[in-house]
């Protein structure tokens, strides 16, 4: 009796064992499109999966997936648009989750404005901030309505997208996100309309995912930490406002009206499957960037992407 008592006492003596660490870099601050990764922090997930997960925000946004593939960060959440480009580049990087897996990216006008359907822009200015992509997207919005770029005047507005459109320095703006420009606008009283990327001739794709170096990831941790953000997921569908509770009680910061209105059009677009992999998604996304003179083959989906949820 006096053994069995020795043994339990050292049984709830003993250290717990420590959790094991994960870095994972965000592609920009924390706002509503990170919301599974909050949660996942607030409510406890990560620990259940025994992961100690540091969340950081990048002082550069073009950062993450480069400190991705150099393995100073087990994770980053990144774009699948930049990813084809960066793997054609030679970056060691795969996607191994989704985050958001609907397009988020939008043209964007004024919706009491003179351009009521996409061939209005005949002439007119289009603001961007980011080359490549969003050049290729507006091209094939443009050729949608009889379009070619040569008829339209670029102008880099850098990341003063609504801003810019709403005091007419622009007719439209590519690369506005519907959840955030538009209510930005809705804000400050000015009514913003979007012309959808994927209703506009543009394979869709999925706006926020996880990418990791192939060669230095840990894939059993980085699987907990899908099963984590899978349950955040979960938790925020069944209980969205709760969740956004949860979510913006992590910060004074998030307490504001913006990422109030963000939180609502966003979480109905969160994957609920992070792990799962939809390779036709990033096949056709693949050959969209051929097309369009981006990139000058079409790399088999392996190289790009990871599906964790079907490996043993």
């Amino acid at each position: 009796m006096r053994l069995f008592v020795f043994v339990v006492s050292l049984l709830f003596a003993a250290p717990a064992f420590a959790a094991d660490k994960l870095s994972l870099i965000l592609d920009w601050f924390i706002n509503p499109d990170h919301g599974p990764i909050i949660v996942a922090q607030e409510k406890g997930y990560f620990k259940e999966q025994g992961l100690d997960v540091e969340i950081v925000a990048p002082a550069d946004p073009s950062d993450p997936p480069k400190l991705a593939a150099a393995g100073k960060a087990d994770l980053a959440v990144s774009y699948q648009p930049q990813l084809h480009l960066q793997v054609a580049e030679g970056l060691p990087l795969k996607r191994v989750g989704t985050l958001i897996g609907t397009p988020l990216n939008c043209l964007l006008v004024l919706g009491d404005g003179p351009i009521k359907r996409i061939g209005d822009l005949k002439g007119k200015k289009v603001g961007f901030s980011v080359t490549g992509v969003e050049e290729a997207v507006l091209g094939t919005m443009l050729a949608q309505d009889g379009l070619k770029m040569s008829d339209v005047e670029l102008v880099n507005v850098n990341w003063s997208l609504s801003p810019s459109l709403m005091s007419k320095q622009v007719d439209a703006v590519i690369g506005a996100y519907r959840n955030f420009e538009l209510n930005q606008m809705e804000i400050e009283g000015v009514e913003g309309k979007c012309f959808y990327p994927e209703a506009e001739g543009i394979p869709s794709y999925d706006e926020l995912i996880y990418v990791a170096n192939p060669e230095k990831m840990d894939a059993d941790k980085i699987k907990r930490f899908l099963a984590a953000t899978e349950k955040a997921t979960q938790f925020i569908v069944n209980y969205p406002d709760e969740a956004w509770k949860v979510f913006s009680g992590s910060s004074k910061e998030l307490q504001d009206e913006l990422n109030a209105k963000a939180w609502v059009d966003t979480w109905p677009r969160f994957t609920l499957s992070p792990a799962a992999l939809d390779h036709g998604r990033y096949s056709r996304y693949e050959n969209f960037l051929v097309k369009s003179g981006l990139t000058k083959e079409a790399l088999p989906v392996s190289k790009l992407a990871v599906d964790l949820g079907a490996a043993n």
